[in-house]
């Protein structure tokens, strides 16, 4: 779903892949997270190349949202996410889990559902729990999906804090980020019907480093 792509990202960097829907933009951050097959092309992760090593690069990368294929259950409790989360991710504790909601900023109350948070503390709920499985890389896509204008700079500024914790953050939006040092801007274009790949080609070319 996308091609061309050319880019390095340094370790603990800070990658912003915005364009419209249709653009590639969640393809790219799965492929990028070995969780999508290339079609061509090379990407190093951390030393890793996939997707000869695509094992070691999905222990490596948490992805907090990438919808449809990962995102938290409405109809659950903040507090039932935060057990799943513990029973299923290696060595997440309530300890991580407090630090990494420390660090972007959000304190959710328990007993409230997922599907309830407003869009912002839902996005940090699950920046938090991606952070507290302690990644080398960690992937949010629709950052800025049904954000209010205000809100923008906030999770941003959460988006740089995560990785002053320690993991390279690949996020993906529609909106244009906002300047932040050290921010990796990448503009994807809409692909038009004449340009997508035939159906046995779900993903294009690409040159990656991170």
């Amino acid at each position: 779903m996308f091609e061309g792509v050319d880019l390095d990202v340094s370790a603990g960097g800070l990658l912003a892949a915005h364009g419209p829907a249709g653009s590639g933009r969640t393809s790219l951050l799965l492929a990028l997270a070995g969780r999508m097959r290339l079609s061509g092309g090379a990407v190093r992760v951390g030393g890793h190349v996939l997707p000869a090593e695509g094992r070691r690069v999905r222990a490596a990368v948490a992805i907090a949202r990438a919808a449809p294929a990962v995102a938290l259950e409405g109809r659950l409790r903040v507090k039932e996410v935060m057990a799943e989360r513990r029973l299923t991710a290696p060595g997440v504790t309530d300890s991580r889990i407090r630090e990494a909601c420390e660090a972007v900023g959000t304190a959710p109350r328990g007993t409230d559902l997922v599907e309830d948070l407003d869009p912002v503390e839902a996005l940090l709920l699950a920046t938090a729990l991606a952070l507290a499985e302690r990644p080398g890389a960690l992937v949010i896509d629709d950052v800025d999906d049904g954000l209010p204008p205000d809100a923008h700079s906030r999770v941003w500024q959460a988006l740089d804090r995560v990785r002053g914790c320690g993991p390279t953050v690949l996020a993906g939006c529609i909106r244009t980020p906002p300047p932040t040092p050290g921010l990796v801007a990448l503009s994807l274009p809409r692909r038009s019907r004449d340009r997508l790949p035939a159906p046995r080609s779900a993903v294009a070319r690409e040159d990656a480093d991170i």
